[in-house]
């Protein structure tokens, strides 16, 4: 079951939050990568993923520990799907809240993540 607990601080501000976002993705290269470019690889079907280790793992809008998403974070035991996947250890992904339907989508460190299963439609 997904954690009940709120994922997103400020969630409320999303278009504030955005704008800044915006402004420091251009001073910190936080471009993402094309899918299936040199260095990704698309994950098809999408796989289910459940949050591993302790403390918050951290959102950024591009593989790049420079471009934190303030505020997006997911916990232990809460469950994502990814998409892409880099050679150097980032997971494209999106989250969904169960309770209010609201999502979101970013890049977070691989070494967090632990397969459930695919997405995809059932044979």
């Amino acid at each position: 079951m997904i954690s009940a607990r709120s994922l997103f601080a400020g969630f409320a501000c999303a278009a504030a939050l955005l704008g800044s976002l915006e402004a420091s993705a251009h001073a910190a290269n936080c471009k993402e990568p094309e899918d299936g470019s040199k260095g990704t690889a698309i994950i098809s079907p999408p796989l289910a993923n459940v949050v591993t280790g302790t403390g918050r793992l951290q959102f950024y809008s591009a593989p790049n520990t420079a471009c934190a998403m303030k505020g997006v974070f997911v916990i232990p035991k809460d469950m994502l799907i990814s998409y892409v996947a880099t050679d150097d250890g980032w997971t494209s992904v999106m989250y969904m809240n169960p309770k209010t339907g609201d999502d979101a989508q970013g890049w977070v460190r691989s070494a967090r993540l632990k397969a459930t299963g695919t997405m995809g439609p059932k044979d």
